[in-house]
């Protein structure tokens, strides 16, 4: 059986005192959760307030986006070996706002990709299609394009180490979201595509995941937990979504 996931994605909000409440409450209440792992990723500049207060417990953190490059002239990026330093063990590549916003290329993505496993860290893909491409019957062979400029660099087996998230674009933010049934037809189709390590994958969905639909989304074979958004940044919202998991 795969081990569940519910990643928190703060996106550019948070403060200091907001984010030590959170997670306070996070610490009291998720003791209760049993079938799933947690995680969140911050602002940058929140991670080591982050890595303080969950330092041992059992919830771990990551980074939201990480440069292809080591180190050197590169003003304002955050490299590999940052995010390790500040103990991180997931990093997000190619959400959909930098691919959409920032124009992040699929190869750029695939070199972000290697540079996390490089580092030791934990890459979670995202992948994903616009409406119009959903509209046009192009969802499968967005995924697949994405899947494969990864596969392409660095092998189908580097997935193995990896975490997936479909990322319907249409259904972020806007409070759409995808039908249980969707969803699952694009996680089933993503892990036929990667073959021998199929069975360990974890494919979470990130698409408008809240309290009131978490349960039903994860009551679906193929879908492995969350990458959720807005509903983390709400304590009670957020639990109810980890008490969800399978």
């Amino acid at each position: 059986m795969r081990q569940s996931l519910i990643v928190a994605n703060w996106k550019m909000n948070g403060s200091i005192q907001n984010n030590q409440s959170l997670l306070n409450s996070f610490k009291q209440n998720l003791a209760s959760v049993q079938h799933a792992d947690v995680a969140v990723c911050p602002s940058f500049v929140y991670l080591q307030q982050v890595s303080d207060l969950l330092k041992g417990t059992v919830m771990t953190w990551g980074g939201q986006d990480l440069s292809q490059q080591n180190n050197g002239a590169f003003t304002g990026e955050v490299s590999a070996n940052m995010l390790r330093d500040f103990g991180c063990k997931y990093v997000i590549v190619g959400h959909s706002e930098r691919r959409c916003l920032y124009g992040e290329s699929d190869q750029l993505v695939a070199d972000k990709f290697a540079k996390a496993q490089s580092a030791g860290l934990i890459p979670i893909l995202c992948v994903g299609e616009l409406l119009e491409q959903r509209e046009a019957g192009e969802t499968e062979n967005v995924v697949k394009r994405q899947l494969a400029a990864v596969i392409n660099l660095q092998g189908l087996a580097s997935l193995g180490n990896s975490v997936i998230a479909y990322e319907p674009v249409w259904a972020i933010g806007t409070g759409k979201t995808a039908t249980p049934q969707e969803a699952q037809d694009v996680h089933a189709f993503i892990r036929r595509q990667v073959g021998e390590v199929a069975e360990k994958l974890q494919i979470l969905y990130g698409g408008s995941v809240k309290g009131s639909n978490a349960a039903e989304l994860f009551a679906m074979p193929d879908i492995d937990g969350g990458l959720i958004g807005g509903a983390s940044l709400k304590a009670d919202d957020f639990l109810t979504i980890c008490q969800a998991a399978r």
